[in-house]
């Protein structure tokens, strides 16, 4: 993929911060990086300049002037905090263009503002939990792994929006095995790491001490790293989750894989709260994401910090160059 593409941005729910951000990274990043926004142009910011584009090759032109836009008409306006139910297919619209300009090799790369979940299930019948498992549907990929990643450090959780009771029988070898796999791969293709270092944590407190806290890391985890060790990846495990993430440890490695949720999303929002980038991992493109919501509380009060999108934005364009070049 030229790294001379523009990144396509998404717009979100309308009715949240997605808007505001959008004009926000615009004015910070300018020339640096030229992007493209799929909305609606009168959802932006009265006091954002807009040069609607037909075509993403117009983008690099258009952003010395304004915020380029591919134009997606929407049925409503944009009420600030309240999401128009008539709005969410066209939310849905502006994924799938956005990936099909992706895969034909208009744009270098995918930045998805955030969606309202809800709003797109009353709103257009929407059948999956978010925006990962829709964009590994429309790519034709059945495994993809969430990175939460930032310059501090880069987690993975091998479960993610279940409930904590659940965790330990869903952690399957297999599981645990393409995760780390998909991990591996990404940071050689997509990070430009040749000899990815991955740290796996335990599931139990003290990665289950010998057993007696909890035999999962002995029955299920181990056995996988010995084999993927046996294959050549550099893997350090399973590690007692406490000690993981201080600053000294985490030199030691270039992703933590961990086994829930909160395990990883803790530390990295501790870290990175703000600047921290939602990455889909096992993609035959390159998505990023900011690490948040759609913020409905705050929508069009000015109050919207950019930096998670901005950080998303740079981090797209990144991995693109780095796949560029393999």
């Amino acid at each position: 993929m030229s790294q001379n593409l523009p990144v396509a941005l998404t717009c979100g729910e309308p009715a949240g911060i997605g808007p505001e951000l959008a004009a926000k990274a615009w004015r910070e990043l300018g020339r640096e990086l030229p992007f493209f926004l799929i909305g609606d142009p009168t959802h932006l910011p009265d006091d954002c300049p807009v040069i609607v584009i037909s075509d993403p090759t117009q983008t690099a032109a258009a952003c010395e002037r304004g915020l380029p836009v591919l134009a997606l008409p929407f049925p409503r306006p944009a009420t600030p905090g309240t999401p128009a139910p008539e709005n969410a297919a066209l939310v849905i619209k502006a994924i799938r263009t956005g990936v099909e300009l992706v895969q034909a090799g208009k744009a270098s790369a995918l930045c998805t503002n955030p969606i309202h979940k809800k709003a797109l299930v009353d709103g257009a019948g929407f059948a999956h939990p978010g925006h990962t498992e829709f964009l590994a549907e429309l790519a034709g990929v059945k495994n993809v792994v969430m990175m939460l990643a930032s310059d501090a450090l880069r987690v993975v959780p091998t479960t993610i929006h279940i409930p904590l009771a659940q965790v330990a029988s869903a952690l399957t070898p297999a599981l645990i095995g393409d995760t780390i796999r998909i991990t591996h791969q990404a940071l050689q293709r997509d990070f430009g790491i040749a000899h990815p270092r991955l740290a796996v944590a335990g599931l139990n407190p003290h990665a289950g001490e010998g057993g007696v806290m909890g035999r999962e890391e002995i029955t299920i985890i181990s056995p996988v790293l010995d084999e993927l060790r046996a294959q050549g990846i550099a893997v350090t495990g399973p590690l007692s989750a406490d000690t993981m993430f201080h600053a000294a440890a985490r030199e030691k490695y270039d992703a933590a894989i961990c086994m829930y949720h909160d395990q990883a999303l803790i530390p990295i929002k501790t870290l990175a709260f703000d600047s921290g980038v939602n990455v889909t991992l096992g993609l035959p493109f390159v998505r990023t994401s900011p690490d948040h919501g759609t913020a409905l509380d705050i929508a069009a009060l000015g109050a919207a910090n950019p930096a998670s999108l901005i950080a998303a934005l740079r981090m797209a364009r990144d991995m693109a160059d780095a796949r560029a070049h393999k």
